[in-house]
């Protein structure tokens, strides 16, 4: 079984890449970029960058940087409220993704397992 452990840990990494990669966001973005569109320029940058990173499926980028502007103390109350919904968002897709990798791993242990024919 040790054997096979780094083999596993990289058969979910290239899961987790393929996943993010291959599926078009199902993370809502809308009321994020509406709610700062007319902030000040800085704040809408910030925001810009954390929704081009979701676009982009690197959603542990995109989830630091919503984190770092959700901290910020000038935001309005919608954009506080739409920064807390995608960030909950993000965190159900990565669970969901860490689960079927997880699940996948495991489909593929259960197959190394059986014997080769002859």
């Amino acid at each position: 079984m040790k054997r096979f452990a780094p083999l596993l840990s990289g058969l979910m990494v290239v899961t987790l890449l393929f996943i993010g990669c291959s599926k078009k966001s199902s993370v809502d973005t809308g009321r994020l970029e509406s709610s700062f569109q007319s902030a000040e320029p800085a704040r809408k940058s910030e925001a810009d960058k954390a929704v081009a990173a979701i676009k982009a499926g690197n959603y542990s980028e995109a989830l630091t940087q919503l984190q770092q502007l959700g901290r910020r103390a000038k935001l309005t109350a919608e954009q506080q409220q739409a920064v807390k919904d995608v960030i909950a968002q993000l965190q159900k897709q990565m669970t969901e993704m860490a689960n079927k990798a997880a699940s996948d791993a495991g489909k593929a242990r259960g197959g190394s397992q059986k014997p080769l024919p002859k």
